[in-house]
């Protein structure tokens, strides 16, 4: 259920990321995504991104907005494999990032500037579908953000809600609070926000400042359709200690259990041919998508899959 991996705003970005010329600049990193679809880009949701400081040390001076923060990246520091993604913006932040069932484990890399780095997570998606009232709350002690937010389906009537829990772990915090459109506060720390009145989805969503650039932050985002509460239960669960390398290997070992049930034989062909056909079957197993225990409409114990495109 969880993928993590770059957001970019290119033309072509429905699994989320775009490599090449027209793949865009990167507006966030987020753990939800379909692949091939076609058309409309869906989910994305909930999208984290990271800022080296905010100008003159002002909160009101950061980017929040997606568009307007979106940063370029280094084609040549791309890196992708099953259960793992890696680039670094042209801005010198490293990021790289994996995932377990229902929880990504982003980590950042900053340069070190004399800053306070801020990470924000933004209540949209990767097509700006949602709706009024979406919520999010900061836990001032921890800096959790939790909440939930109604989305529009790509390929499909009606709308449907997706709760997260996100949770930061390697830097001193040294504030948090929310953000409306081009404005921050660090005195408030719930909010509710609808959508603007010419009915596209008006900025909204929550930071965490960090006291300096010393060390890498980890972000850890569990995802529900149910409730936050079982995001964050998820995300305890299957990710309870931050451990990035261990989680990236329990990805890693997963995907060589499915992909070595195949074997071929290879002499006298092309490398690229079994590249290829590699590839082909991690695809097979991307879309669809594992809900079981996130089935919103009823309770059962049986496994339920969504993200039915072909």
């Amino acid at each position: 259920m969880a993928k993590a991996v770059a957001d970019t705003n290119g033309d072509s970005n429905q699994g989320g990321f775009q490599m090449g010329e027209t793949g865009g600049s990167v507006t966030g990193f987020s753990g939800m995504h379909d692949s091939g679809t076609g058309g409309q880009p869906s989910l994305g949701n909930f999208p984290i991104f990271p800022h080296i400081s905010c100008e003159g040390d002002d909160l009101n001076k950061c980017v929040f907005p997606k568009q307007a923060r979106a940063q370029p990246y280094n084609p040549e520091s791309v890196k992708a494999s099953p259960g793992y993604f890696a680039l670094t913006l042209q801005n010198g932040i490293e990021a790289d990032m994996t995932a377990a069932q229902h929880t990504s484990l982003f980590r950042f890399k900053f340069p070190s500037s004399g800053g306070s780095p801020l990470i924000q997570l933004d209540l949209s998606d990767l097509s700006d579908s949602r709706q009024d009232n979406a919520t999010i709350s900061v836990d001032g002690g921890t800096s959790r953000m939790t909440g939930n937010a109604r989305f529009l389906p790509s390929f499909a009537q009606g709308y449907y809600t997706a709760y997260f829990c996100a949770d930061f772990s390697g830097g001193s915090v040294r504030d948090n609070g929310i953000y409306v459109n081009t404005r921050a506060s660090n005195d408030v720390q719930d909010l509710t926000i609808s959508r603007s009145i010419n009915g596209y989805p008006l900025p909204g969503g929550a930071f965490v400042r960090f006291e300096d650039a010393s060390q890498p932050v980890m972000a850890r985002v569990g995802i529900s359709m149910i409730s936050s509460k079982q995001a964050c239960s998820n995300a305890e669960k299957e990710i309870a200690d931050f451990d990035f390398e261990g989680t990236k290997k329990a990805a890693e070992d997963i995907w060589r259990e499915k992909l070595g049930r195949i074997e071929v034989d290879s002499d006298g062909v092309d490398p690229s041919l079994v590249t290829n056909f590699y590839s082909g079957i991690y695809r097979t197993m991307v879309n669809p998508q594992d809900y079981t225990g996130e089935n919103p409409l009823w309770k059962s114990d049986e496994p339920y899959f969504d993200s039915f495109y072909w």
